[in-house]
């Protein structure tokens, strides 16, 4: 038996990378920008594809083991055994090969658009896959979307970086694995392209559309080609609206936009619960993989991302979805039917927390899938059961799909269109336009930020749709504060302040107490008739001399920082921290990182 070789392989790695690299140099010296970017579109979009295909074909070989397994014994051991294996696994990894970290959620893609001019880490080409494969792939409760987002983000971010592109072209390409990812993962190009457009590269110009399109279309074709399609999420039957049912698409439209609001506020209390558990990192793991195994027990269509259950439930026989459950011999049962599927749904929220804050790595696009289509299905089935209207339960499976992600990602026209794409035509256009926008403005209304990016956004640093705001968000106001000024206290007089102002260049002094907090300022140009005539100076005492200051916090954003000086018409602010004098910013300084920044922008 021959054994393999690694550094033989490592080797030969190692020499077709610089020999491609070297191509790619010649074809970059011998092309035009735009023509290089195009080819640069395609390569970047066969990358995230082939991401796609490793992450989907791991995900789907350990469902149908673990699936195979548990139908020997007739209840889900193997589905709620693996998940433990799986979070332990990522936390192992990430704790011994990715120095302890691992950036999570589509939003870190948009922290580097806003704050890093596109710039990503290298090892996101790669952590991703490993982390949400070990996780998602072994039945964590999370879907592999959003590590596929942050991968193909990756993908074309080091590609710009490894062919010198420049900041446009490296945005640009970002967005394109981002699409690319998307498309490949879901055989959805149009949806590919909107999630990029409409949730990563808000601020993005028309003629951006034709490389981010090219990619898409790019992710799409290579894995149509490996991916077999009962891997992806689709649907072969032909689905139409009946306008008679527009007013429970309405109902439907209402409950997503509510249940949008639930799963997002849940999660996030669900994540912190168990992220906060004091004990080591490993403890906090197998505590929240052991109570997600609890609820795969009870609930085993929460194994992994949930899309072969979403199958069932648009089938003909929807009962299967009980095969292998403590239900199963009430299959036959409709009411217990549609109390599992609600229930799972209103479950998904805690095992996808708990699934994330016990350490494993995923994102929520497969989760608001799975709790749309079971909303739907509920809804429709109640509907059917108590006969007030026989309601096409497919229709609203699929549909309730798009409401979902509409207002959990403030994302509608990627709802509307990944579900036109996946269900193989336009037919149920109406109900999705219906469904999708009451849920948005609904959600929209409730939660002002969506789910990803509502912790960052309440801190001030992204805002991808407002150039002036990423561009702020790069300067670090902390590194403008100046401290080299004199100070006093209520101690000193009136003749001190004279002989101050005298013998420096400063134009204002800070006033603390004994424990440097902050009481007043005092601001040459507010006192220069009294300080400067020998008779006021002697009989005005120095608390006639103060005026109240308007401080900032030192953990203030540069934003809101630069709002102050606009608003009180300010050339300069104090800093505290925690009520104590830290020092002061001057306005100009902040003016001048501005434009430094911005012009590298504009050359890059």
């Amino acid at each position: 038996m021959k054994i393999i070789n690694l550094p033989k392989i490592k080797y030969y790695a190692n020499q077709v990378f610089k020999y491609s690299e070297g191509i790619l140099f010649f074809l970059k010296s011998i092309l035009n920008n735009r023509q290089f970017l195009y080819l640069s579109c395609v390569l970047v979009g066969a990358s995230s594809a082939i991401a796609v295909i490793i992450l989907k074909y791991f995900a789907h070989s350990v469902f149908r083991f673990a699936s195979y397994i548990d139908s020997l014994s007739h209840l889900p051991y193997t589905n709620s055994i693996l998940p433990i294996i799986g979070i332990l696994l990522t936390v192992f990894v990430v704790n011994k090969f990715l120095n302890g970290s691992i950036e999570k959620g589509t939003y870190q893609i948009m922290i580097a658009v806003a704050k890093k001019s596109g710039i990503m880490p290298r090892k996101q080409m790669y952590s991703q896959i490993i982390t949400s494969s070990l996780t998602v792939g072994m039945g964590g409760s999370l879907g592999l979307e959003s590590p596929i987002a942050i991968t193909g983000a990756a993908f074309g971010s080091n590609y710009a970086q490894n062919y010198k592109l420049n900041y446009k072209d490296r945005i640009l390409l970002l967005g394109c694995g981002v699409a690319a990812g998307v498309s490949a993962a879901f055989n959805a190009p149009i949806a590919g392209v909107l999630f990029a457009i409409e949730i990563i590269l808000v601020d993005i110009s028309v003629s951006a559309f034709i490389p981010i399109m090219i990619s898409a279309a790019t992710g799409t074709i290579v894995s149509n080609l490996i991916i077999k399609e009962d891997i992806l999420l689709s649907f072969k039957h032909q689905l139409m609206f009946d306008t008679g049912n527009t007013a429970y698409y309405v109902l439907l439209g209402i409950l997503s936009g509510l249940f949008c609001v639930y799963h997002a506020r849940m999660f996030r209390k669900t994540e912190h619960f168990i992220s906060s558990f004091a004990g080591s990192i490993y403890k906090k793991a197998l505590l929240g993989a052991s109570l997600l195994a609890v609820l795969i027990f009870l609930f085993p269509t929460l194994f992994g991302e949930g899309y072969e259950s979403i199958k069932i439930l648009t089938s003909e026989s929807p009962q299967d979805i009980l095969n292998n459950t403590l239900l199963a011999k009430f299959s036959s049962n409709q009411w217990v039917l549609v109390l599992f599927v609600l229930g799972a749904a209103l479950v998904k929220t805690f095992a996808a927390g708990l699934t994330m804050g016990s350490g494993g790595n995923g994102g929520n696009f497969a989760p608001s899938l799975f709790v749309g289509s079971y909303l739907g299905f509920a809804l429709s089935k109640m509907l059917q059961i108590v006969g007030l209207k026989e309601i096409p339960v497919q229709n609203f499976t699929v549909v309730g799909m798009a409401g979902v992600i509409s207002g959990l990602f403030h994302a509608p026209l990627t709802g509307i269109f990944l579900i036109a794409e996946i269900t193989g035509g336009y037919g149920l256009m109406v109900p999705l336009l219906i469904v999708s926008s009451i849920s948005f403005a609904i959600s929209k209304q409730m939660e002002k930020y969506s789910m990803d990016i509502k912790s960052i956004a309440n801190s001030g640093m992204v805002f991808t749709s407002d150039k002036d705001s990423n561009i702020l968000s790069t300067i670090v106001a902390q590194d403008y504060i100046k401290k080299e000024i004199k100070t006093i206290t209520l101690n000193n007089t009136t003749t001190d302040v004279v002989n101050l102002f005298s013998n420096t260049d400063q134009t204002f002094i800070p006033v603390l107490d004994d424990d440097d907090k902050i009481l007043g300022i005092i601001n040459l140009n507010h006192v220069r008739g009294i300080i400067f005539s020998n008779f006021h100076t002697k009989f005005t005492p120095l608390k006639d001399l103060i005026e109240s200051p308007i401080t900032v916090s030192y953990n203030d954003s540069t934003k809101i920082i630069m709002q102050i000086f606009e608003t009180n018409n300010l050339d300069f602010v104090l800093v505290q921290n925690h009520k104590k004098y830290v020092g002061y910013i001057i306005k100009s300084d902040l003016l001048e990182a501005y434009r430094k920044n911005l012009k590298s922008l504009l050359i890059d």
